[in-house]
């Protein structure tokens, strides 16, 4: 880890956004954290308001993380995500447009202009400071399971999983790494709403230290790290 190495954490949850925060401070790493509230969890982080429904706002949050620290994020985590439930019950296409758009931009637009700032950012960045950009995923990219209720969550998870993987693969020469972490159980199949806070603190950090050679989709089990899935 370089020196003052700042991590920027876009929706700090109280599971795995906190969790990632308390990792990499524990690591040495300043922190900041934006959430829909702003509010100051008593840790020293820097604390933002954020909208993410609105990725126009994305960068002033970029801003204030250099304002404060006087240093681009070397590391950006993504973990803001939203749905909205299906009015009639059996019927995702009964989903307004105008959600699908503005859960879209959550899910994949506001993620998309925090990768532009963050690269942006990086380029300022020494050479030898490891770059990396954190998504937080799910299975939802490659399995269609038939519940409404995943319309727009699985529309953004699945478009944003392209571009990350695209971006991975045309920025990794620059020493730049992006990431589409899915935390899984043992079987492969998807954690749902038991993620583990901590098992995504232990894993984001190593992935910002890129080593392992693990691959932009990061499958990971708990207690093992990295985990190819078929």
């Amino acid at each position: 880890m370089a020196a003052n190495a700042v991590v920027l954490i876009l929706g700090a949850g109280p599971r795995v956004g906190a969790c990632v925060a308390e990792r990499f401070a524990n690591n040495g790493y300043k922190v900041a954290v934006a959430s829909r509230s702003g509010s100051d969890s008593g840790k020293g982080y820097l604390s933002l308001k954020a909208d993410f429904s609105k990725p126009d706002s994305i960068p002033a949050l970029f801003d204030a993380v250099k304002t404060e620290f006087q240093t681009a994020p070397s590391v950006v985590v993504y973990n803001a995500a939203t749905l909205t439930r299906p009015p009639v019950e059996d019927s995702a296409l009964s989903v307004p447009a105008e959600s699908v758009a503005s859960d879209l931009n959550v899910n994949t637009i506001s993620p998309y202009v925090a990768a532009q700032q963050a690269v942006n950012g990086w380029e300022t960045l020494p050479k030898e400071t490891k770059k990396t950009f954190i998504y937080t995923g799910n299975f939802l990219n490659v399995v269609i399971p038939p519940v409404p209720v995943f319309l727009n969550l699985g529309i953004g998870k699945s478009a944003s999983a392209f571009w990350i993987g695209l971006a991975d693969a045309t920025y990794s020469s620059r020493g730049y790494r992006f990431f589409f972490a899915d935390e899984r159980q043992e079987s492969g199949g998807s954690k749902a709403m038991g993620l583990d806070g901590p098992a995504h603190g232990d894993f984001y950090a190593q992935l910002a230290t890129h080593e392992g050679n693990i691959p932009w989709q990061a499958t990971f089990v708990k207690d093992k790290g990295y985990v190819q899935f078929k």
